[in-house]
């Protein structure tokens, strides 16, 4: 996932991060300051859901073990910095969510099987205090609908599977979708 992310170019400089659910305890995840396009082995720590901080845990750590511990169907997460998502986040938060339709790539998110669909994208306000974004994220996606991603207001995606190549389709089609959502805008 970080070395197709890298490839892209959604993860300038150190940023980013990604994980991948071990067990029911368990997930492997970033390190912080891992360069995700050229991830090795050293830039992999083990951490644990609900557990104690992993000392080379990134800041945004927290946000990655929350999804695992509120949908164990969730295997893997991803989290990029694509231009589209990073402009579409500051320019629809007062909204709080960012609606794709019509689109005919909204199929390639696991479940969707038409064009004719609306995806509304949750946005929250970004925060330092990941520990308290990670609750607010958890409360917001409760409250919402079915949910591929969301974004983080002026800061980038999450968005996750139940395995990493799911993650890395989701990934891939929110990024047409959102690059086509900012054309189409700057359009009118």
């Amino acid at each position: 996932m970080a070395r197709f992310a890298g490839s892209r170019g959604w993860v300038p400089a150190t940023s980013g991060n990604f994980s991948v659910r071990m067990d029911a305890k368990k997930a492997a995840l970033t390190a912080t300051g891992a360069n995700k396009a050229a991830l090795t082995e050293e830039g992999i720590i083990e951490a644990q859901i609900g557990g104690p901080k992993h000392p080379r845990a990134s800041a945004e750590a927290p946000l990655h073990l929350a999804r695992y511990a509120a949908a164990p169907e969730i295997g893997a997460i991803s989290h990029m910095h694509s231009m589209a998502a990073t402009v579409l986040s500051r320019r629809h938060e007062k909204a709080g969510a960012l609606r794709l339709e019509g689109w005919e790539l909204l199929k390639a998110f696991s479940g969707i099987t038409t064009h004719e669909t609306a995806l509304d994208v949750p946005i929250v306000p970004n925060g330092q205090d990941t520990d308290a974004l990670a609750r607010q994220v958890e409360e917001r996606l409760a409250a919402a609908g079915p949910a591929y991603g969301y974004l983080i207001a002026g800061h980038g995606l999450y968005v996750w599977g139940r395995t990493a190549a799911d993650a890395i389709r989701h990934m891939e089609a929110f990024d047409f979708l959102l690059t086509a959502q900012l054309h189409e805008e700057g359009a009118r």
